[in-house]
């Protein structure tokens, strides 16, 4: 089944002329034919337009151009509904973009054209990137391919689902608070936040410009190594991308990891974390010592102040970004009697519940009266919040924690109550304010009732530490057999 080969299999075979890219695009849309119906990680995607790129694909390899000049030659990647792909639909999983159609490729999609991906499909989310379960999509609820009565984690649900589903090889994806990370660990699979700076936002819908990343998913750890590296470069059209260096990171991936200091912070492995997260953790940093690693366990004082801060900043910024959407000038429109009226109308038919309770919040902390009791003082603790990464990155070379502090709920079970939901992301919080880099694998399964559930494993790093925490995470990876496990429907 070609659509469950990794970039690098995928690659070799492509290289060897023994597949071609048609058949590898084929192949995920026939798997999409199979199992979508149930899993739902796909709005949309055009399958005449996908197999005409993998035709160009294999024309380009029949050419003699190689995957050093252009990595992803012929490989399949589906792209989440927040990011620009030109020609494409881009709804954010809103109504209120209506048949918006985007004019132009974000920066990440014309790079991932220029090293020969095949770019089709959009995926499930929630709305605007506010969520933890996407289940707060316009469209759809996306399942998760363990258990088809439970969430697969937000926002970028359906990304981390079709990769898990072998609906494509890879995928894009966004973090905010955890949106990559989360779904990664709960779906099984490999899920990277890149630093803030390290890959261009430019065609990025925006939430909360000051913490929102592009980032990927994989199969395996090589996988979100080869896109990262795609991915990540200075951009002069986004004012936040830092001219850093680009590391050739698959290189770096020698499974010698001998000599690095794992921090272990106290305050993640407190009341809240599941018994069975908290196991599979700890076996997993005895791993990772066995492999070499030196554990030391840090504090991180300010962690509790994090999800707070986090809910104060990203709805400030969100209520921000999201005031263009008003029917004026385009996505949906609800008539009014006057402009007032149009925008109260069109934003209320247009937005979810969820993105109006964020826009509400926002509101209100950035309004008269209240702008220095919260916001300014959130902006504070989060400069507290990152001084206590900074500090801890004297001492070790990265930061193991628990990714989520549960495995997946049952879809339903956490949606009527906003705080319970929020604290799905209290781990991966403090990375987006911090603007560190992070990664999320499969350490192991849930061993109570049927049927067994992905437990992850996150490694944070230091701002553009890419390739350490991507080394530890590949050592750990191939010294382990969780990546090689595959959900029952697939």
């Amino acid at each position: 089944m070609l659509n469950q080969l990794t970039i690098s299999e995928l690659t070799a075979r492509l290289a060897r002329r023994e597949v071609s890219s048609r058949a590898a695009t084929q192949a995920c849309l026939d798997q999409i034919q199979r199992v979508d119906g149930a899993i739902r990680a796909f709005i949309s995607y055009d399958s005449a337009e996908a197999l005409a790129q993998a035709d160009a694909a294999d024309q380009a390899l029949a050419a003699g151009q190689t995957h050093a000049q252009r990595p992803l030659l012929g490989v399949p990647l589906a792209i989440k509904d927040v990011i620009a792909v030109k020609g494409q639909p881009l709804n954010c999983g809103s109504k209120i973009l209506g048949r918006f159609v985007s004019p132009y490729d974000a920066t990440v999609i014309e790079k991932l054209k220029a090293a020969g991906a095949v770019v089709f499909g959009r995926l499930n989310m929630d709305e605007f990137a506010m969520g933890s379960s996407t289940e707060n999509s316009a469209f759809q609820i996306t399942h998760n391919p363990w258990d088809l009565s439970r969430i697969p984690g937000g926002s970028s649900g359906g990304s981390a689902a079709a990769v898990v589903a072998d609906e494509c090889i890879a995928a894009l994806g966004t973090d905010t608070g955890g949106s990559i990370r989360q779904p990664a660990a709960l779906c099984g699979c490999a899920g990277l936040k890149p630093s803030y700076g390290r890959v261009s936002r430019y065609g990025l819908v925006a939430y909360a410009s000051s913490l929102d990343q592009i980032g990927c998913f994989g199969k395996r750890v090589a996988d979100v190594a080869t896109v990262l590296e795609v991915l990540s470069g200075v951009d002069p059209r986004d004012s936040s991308s830092v001219p850093q260096p680009v590391p050739h990171y698959p290189a770096g991936l020698t499974g010698d990891i001998k000599g690095l200091r794992l921090g272990l912070p106290k305050e993640y492995m407190v009341g809240g974390l599941d018994p069975e997260i908290k196991q599979a953790v700890d076996a997993a940093v005895k791993q990772l010592e066995a492999l070499g690693a030196e554990v030391i366990e840090i504090s991180l004082p300010h962690t509790d102040f994090a999800v707070a801060t986090y809910y104060i900043i990203a709805t400030a910024e969100a209520s921000a970004n999201l005031a263009r959407f008003d029917g004026i000038r385009y996505g949906a429109r609800v008539e009014g009697a006057d402009p007032i009226d149009l925008y109260c109308k069109t934003r209320g038919a247009g937005f979810g519940p969820e993105v109006k309770r964020r826009i509400i919040l926002g509101t209100y902390v950035l309004s008269s009266g209240y702008y220095d009791a919260y916001y300014l003082r959130a902006q504070k603790v989060r400069t507290l919040i990152r001084n206590d990464f900074l500090k801890a990155f004297e001492k070790v070379d990265a930061i193991v924690t628990p990714t989520s502090p549960t495995a997946a709920c049952k879809i339903g079970e956490k949606v009527d109550d906003p705080l319970q939901m929020y604290l799905m992301d209290i781990f991966t919080i403090s990375a987006n304010l911090a603007g560190i880099c992070g990664i999320s694998i499969p350490c192991g399964f849930t061993t109570g009732p049927a049927p067994r559930l992905p437990i992850g494993l996150q490694l944070l790093g230091k701002p553009f530490g890419e390739e350490t925490v991507l080394r530890l995470a590949h050592a750990y990876e191939q010294s382990t057999p969780w990546h090689r496990e595959k959900p029952p429907l697939s």
